[in-house]
């Protein structure tokens, strides 16, 4: 072979790392604040065996959308901490009072086939007494879509569908907190009161979302 052509071919695969690099930096890119939310037309499987969108569930003031499972110890509960799910219900009461939408999705695909599976969310919904819909993101394409990383993690949306605030439920993890910083009851009250989100990012504390590998 020339070596014109080695340095042609050469050339070649180092662009398609460039361009798969960039690819992949972009599906890892989160929102940010004043974005609107991706793919809101979406339609998910409810643990109801009907389908909804994130725009079927927001209500007059907006949506608040909770990246869940049925697994991780953030979210269920372990010997250090109670966990988030315990707060679930009380938030989307909290979340209609403040006439917004609220609802979890489960993404964990890498899990789909056992303690993630759709019959496991139902039974998970129904042993916790759910009072919101809880969604079935296929191959984590919402997930994605959004650059969400854990369960939990929240993200709240306005009337027009722009991000308002995400990150964590609270900072009760953490066992050294001075105090108790309720992030996503803030959020939603200020954003209901049409006032600032004084807090309006937080890091999201959790698990990894179970994604499959990509080949």
């Amino acid at each position: 072979m020339k070596l014109s052509k080695i340095y042609f071919l050469g050339f070649v695969l180092i662009a398609l790392g460039f361009l798969s690099s960039a690819k992949l930096i972009e599906e890892q890119k989160g929102l940010s604040i004043g974005d609107t939310a991706p793919l809101a037309d979406q339609q998910l499987k409810n643990i109801d065996e009907k389908t909804r969108s994130l725009n079927d569930s927001k209500l007059e003031n907006g949506l608040v959308v909770v990246f869940s499972c049925n697994t991780c110890p953030f979210v269920v509960g372990s010997e250090n901490f109670a966990g988030w799910e315990l707060q679930y219900n009380q938030l989307a009461k909290s979340a209609s009072t403040n006439k917004l939408g609220f609802v979890l999705i489960n993404s964990n695909e890498a899990k789909r086939e056992n303690e993630d599976s759709f019959e496991a969310m139902q039974l998970r919904a129904k042993e916790k007494q759910y009072s919101m819909p809880y969604l079935l993101d296929n191959n984590h394409v919402l997930a994605d879509a959004f650059g969400a990383k854990t369960t939990p993690h929240v993200y709240v949306f306005d009337k027009d569908m722009k991000l308002v605030y995400q990150g964590a439920i609270d900072n009760t993890v953490d066992g050294k907190r001075k105090k108790d910083d309720l992030y996503l009851m803030s959020a939603m009250n200020q954003l209901a009161a049409g006032t600032e989100i004084t807090i309006n990012t937080t890091p999201p504390r959790g698990c990894s979302i179970k994604r499959m590998t990509k080949n």
